[in-house]
């Protein structure tokens, strides 16, 4: 109030106002050209502190600040820069310039009582001192505390008594930077001796950072006034017109004529100070480096530095800004990191609710004893908490609270426990609570620890119709009518590959069509010879070896094991059906039915697992339900008592999780959800679901196979046995084809009875050598100039050795041996 008054003072009388200890951001809200603020701006200090709390990973903070516009002035900025890097203010101690030491112990009585440990202090020397010694008092500079102080108070370290700064052992402060130079270290002497001279009873006098501004302050007024008067040694006032009969004291101050050139002077000038490089811009000294100190014994070391550009470093030099503060010594001469929180004061428990349940209490069950009016709390989310618990690196003591009226039964939903903790009446909630959007917008859940998504449970049937034809279920017809078209044409081929050469291939299409159908079971009488029609009936015969033993084992699964299906796989066909359809009475899940279209007559309020089974055991069409919709936990335990009966379809809606409730901002929230973590291992997690929901003795584990023509690509087999028919039957095209376009055409002639005629191949003249040794075979001249021999005779020799050719071929076939 002060400054401001002094601020208006200026603006009347056309003077410069230079302050070199106003640090209050308010002060440039008053936007005055006649005010000079040669100090460091409060605000440009917040993100020093800021990041010194993301640093250790704070993420709650309670500001202590002295009730002033100097104090209050800082709060917002400071409040912007926690946020920033994600630290939460829970509360705000403000304490009065005029309070006694018994308000001052009463509020620090206050702050014990909180979750939070971590404060920033920001207020005058003079009452920091007061509130330090009654810290010390009465236990709160001990292992667990942190206190970080603003530059008001480290700045002034070097002037208070040996004793306040021995209360403030193990502070962590942010003090104003200062590079040590040869000027500076001159000054300081120069400074010393002229102090002590003047005066000789004070020993040990240190000037501070506001010594040092107070010094280049009067260096910039001395260079703009004589920038702007020269060699004139007086200031010209002009007085006030005397016409004016304000009664405002001020509108009576005489106005300088020099004023607004002194502080156009002010705004430029430049020069190497000794507390850094003196600029001004709209009046503000920009100087924004800090240092990170740390208070023991009887003076401060430091453990870091803090620059606008690279944050938090190790050195002024260093340009690594993920560099870490030096080792700290902590209150109460601790070296570990305090985690920023404690459970408040001794002797109190968490309190934590608990839902009750109806049914499915293999999650959470409430028992109550009435003899010994004494709660017990079991349940599969329970020991889960319980193992969380325990991989804390520090005790939580808790209490159990179920969430019940007197009479014991459930005192609402599971939003309206939730709000609960929102409402302060539980620090946490454990339990079966699924994360969802609405209940995070006023409390925060742990990493679930339990599967997401809303399942449908619906009865099995058996699919397996064993009917008079279920021989010709394990090939579709297309695969029939396949093996039917490869069948008739294998034994065209071999038909056509034999045909000139067994007379059993020579017959009708009766005679063709029986040797296909008798060679899938090897019933065929006829021998074949060639190597070509033996390699397509080798083919053959393995593809239907194949065909067979797929045949065999689907009909062997068919009539032997069950195939079972659900009998609904979709909830729309529930909805166009107009089936009736079960959802669990406290559960979210009624909201989901009613948007997708179902209509509150189609649905069906079951709570226990015995009223589950009987509605879908009577169906829809009984006053039963077709399906029960419901998360995934809980069905697995449904289906592991009924799993011959029914089966899950899904999910047909996606959900996060289950986890645990904690109030917005809960400094427990990331340790628990780490500890959820490691508790999510398999082997942790593995014996807590074979505890609470092992499968009962007389329900095995099995299978239900799914028997399909294309497991073993059938359709494959017969492609490849269709292609070595087509190459049989090429092969045969391009032998005859040579033959008679070639060889015949090109006979050899020789001598002899054993040599060939005209048109015989080698082979056919083997054959009638050997079934024909009766025949004469007489031979052609070979003397083609001898004109002695008629055409006639040549023809009859022809005809002759042709009907003894189509003999041979007549007669049966009998290898050579």
């Amino acid at each position: 109030m002060e400054t401001s008054f002094v601020i208006n003072l200026g603006d009347q009388a056309h003077v410069p106002i230079i302050s070199f200890s106003a640090t209050s951001p308010t002060l440039t809200s008053l936007r005055s050209s006649y005010f000079f603020q040669f100090a460091q701006n409060d605000s440009s200090q917040v993100k020093a502190a800021s990041a010194v709390v993301k640093a250790f990973g704070w993420r709650q903070v309670v500001p202590i600040c002295i009730d002033t516009l100097h104090g209050r002035g800082v709060l917002p900025f400071l409040a912007d820069a926690l946020q920033e890097v994600g630290t939460h203010i829970p509360y705000l101690s403000v304490i009065s310039p005029s309070a006694t030491d018994d308000q001052i112990t009463n509020e620090l009585y206050k702050l014990m009582t909180m979750q939070t440990r971590v404060f920033i202090v920001h207020m005058t020397t003079n009452l920091c001192s007061k509130l330090f010694a009654k810290a010390e008092e009465i236990g709160m500079m001990v292992e667990g505390y942190v206190w970080l102080t603003t530059s008001g108070i480290t700045n002034r370290l070097t002037s208070m008594n040996s004793s306040v700064i021995h209360s403030m052992n193990g502070v962590i402060g942010v003090q104003t930077y200062v590079q040590k130079t040869r000027e500076l270290e001159e000054f300081k002497l120069r400074w010393k001796r002229q102090f002590q001279k003047d005066y000789p009873l004070i020993v040990g006098a240190e000037l501070d950072v506001f010594g040092f501004w107070a010094y280049d302050a009067t260096f910039a007024i001395a260079m703009a006034i004589e920038q702007v008067i020269g060699a004139t040694s007086t200031f010209a006032f002009q007085k006030p017109n005397a016409s004016n009969k304000s009664t405002d004291i001020l509108g009576s101050f005489p106005i300088s004529t020099y004023g607004p050139r002194l502080c156009k002077a002010l705004s430029s000038t430049r020069f190497p100070g000794i507390a850094g490089d003196f600029i001004l811009i709209d009046g503000q000294l920009q100087s924004s480096n800090f240092r990170i100190i740390n208070v023991n014994g009887r003076g401060a070391r430091t453990i870091g530095f803090w620059t606008p550009h690279y944050g938090l470093v190790s050195k002024m030099s260093s340009t690594n800004s993920t560099c870490h503060l030096g080792p700290v010594i902590w209150p109460g001469e601790s070296l570990s990191v305090p985690k920023g929180w404690e459970i408040p004061t001794k002797g109190k428990k968490l309190r934590i609710g608990v839902p009750v349940r109806d049914g499915f209490t293999e999650f959470v069950k409430v028992t109550r004893d009435p003899t010994t009016n004494t709660t017990d709390v079991t349940g599969f989310s329970i020991d889960v908490f319980k193992a969380v618990v325990d991989m804390l690196p520090y005790a939580l003591p808790y209490e159990f609270i179920p969430f019940a009226k007197p009479d014991g039964t459930k005192a609402g939903t599971y939003n309206d426990l939730c709000y609960q903790v929102y409402l302060g009446n539980f620090d946490a909630v454990v339990g079966d609570t699924t994360i969802r959007a609405n209940r995070s917008l006023y409390v925060e859940f742990t990493m679930p620890y339990a599967e997401s998504g809303v399942v449908m449970v619906v009865p099995v049937i058996d699919t397996n119709k064993r009917s008079a034809w279920a021989f010709l279920k394990p090939l579709d017809w297309d695969c029939w009518l396949v093996s039917l078209c490869v069948l008739l044409f294998t034994s065209f081929v071999v038909c056509v590959i034999e045909s000139q050469s067994i007379e059993e291939f020579q017959g009708s299409v009766a005679q063709h069509v029986w040797f296909s159908f008798s060679t899938m079971v090897s019933a065929h009488r006829e021998i074949v010879v060639s190597y070509l029609a033996r390699l397509v009936m080798i083919i053959w015969i393995f593809v239907v070896l194949l065909e067979t033993m797929h045949i065999q084992a689907s009909l062997i699964s068919k009539y032997t094991v069950e195939k079972l299906e659900p009998s609904v796989t979709n909830i729309k066909d529930l909805l166009r059906k107009g089936e009736n359809i079960g959802y669990i009475p406290t559960a979210y899940t009624y909201e989901m039915l009613k948007q997708v279209g179902f209509e509150d007559s189609k649905l069906m309020a079951l709570g226990t697992m015995e009223a589950i089974d009987e509605a879908l055991s009577r169906g829809s069409a009984n006053s039963g339900i077709a399906a029960f919709v419901d998360e995934a936990p809980y069905m697995k335990l449904f289906i592991a008592r009924h799993c011959y009966k029914y089966t899950m379809i899904g999910p047909i809606f996606e959900t996060n999780g289950h986890g645990f409730v904690f109030p917005k901002r809960s400094p427990l929230l990331s340790d628990v959800s780490q500890a959820v973590l490691s508790v999510m291992g398999p082997e942790k997690m593995m014996n807590l679901e074979d505890k609470w929901f092992k499968n009962d003795s007389n329900c095995l584990d099995f299978t239900n196979p799914i028997v399909s023509s294309k497991g073993l690509r059938i359709c494959i087999l017969f492609a490849i046995c269709f292609i070595s028919s087509g190459l049989g039957v090429g092969m045969t095209s391009v032998a005859k084809f040579t033959y008679y376009k070639y060889w015949r055409r090109y006979p050899e002639t020789t001598d002899g009875p054993g040599s060939p005629t005209l048109g015989q191949s080698p082979k056919h003249t083997h054959m009638n050598s050997v079934s024909c040794d009766s025949v004469e075979q007489p031979a052609l001249s070979t003397d083609r100039a001898s004109p002695e021999i008629a055409p006639a005779s040549a023809s009859s020799e022809i005809a002759a050795t042709t009907s003894s050719y189509k003999t041979g071929l007549q007669q049966p076939f009998l290898p050579h041996a």
